[in-house]
């Protein structure tokens, strides 16, 4: 599993309307690979695309039956274990929207944090995950 793949969830989701659905996986590869982790945060997919700054476009091209959106104002924590059918990854220019989309749905202010960070590249120092 890794950041940008899409999954279904056959188990109903309360906060769906008892539906099961599509998700985005959201949280960075570093954790979505590992084993020792049982959760990652995903964003939704929904049928009906609202045209919001929130939201990434998907369709058929990424495993999705009909063009659909990926909503980050709706994240969630998910067990790995129930996102039990992989569908499809985001494209290069989609993750980039992604990354955009969620900038805007945390109100993150991405100028002053590649101000303050300077040359570090984020998660450079840690371990990659371990296979199992």
């Amino acid at each position: 599993m890794t950041r940008g793949e899409i999954y279904r969830t056959h188990h109903r989701v309360a906060e769906r309307g008892d539906k099961p659905g599509y998700y985005v996986v959201v949280s960075r590869s570093f954790v979505a690979a590992n084993d020792d982790v049982a959760t990652v945060v995903c964003a939704p997919v929904y049928g009906r695309v609202l045209g919001l700054g929130t939201e990434v476009l998907v369709g058929p091209d990424n495993g999705v039956p009909k063009r659909s959106a990926a909503r980050c104002d709706f994240l969630c924590l998910m067990f790995k274990s129930k996102l039990t059918s992989f569908a499809g990854s985001l494209g290069r220019a989609q993750l980039l929207e992604l990354d955009r989309a969620l900038a805007v749905a945390l109100e993150l202010d991405v100028a002053a944090l590649a101000e303050a960070s300077g040359s570090r590249e984020p998660g450079a120092s840690e371990k990659r995950p371990r296979r199992g």
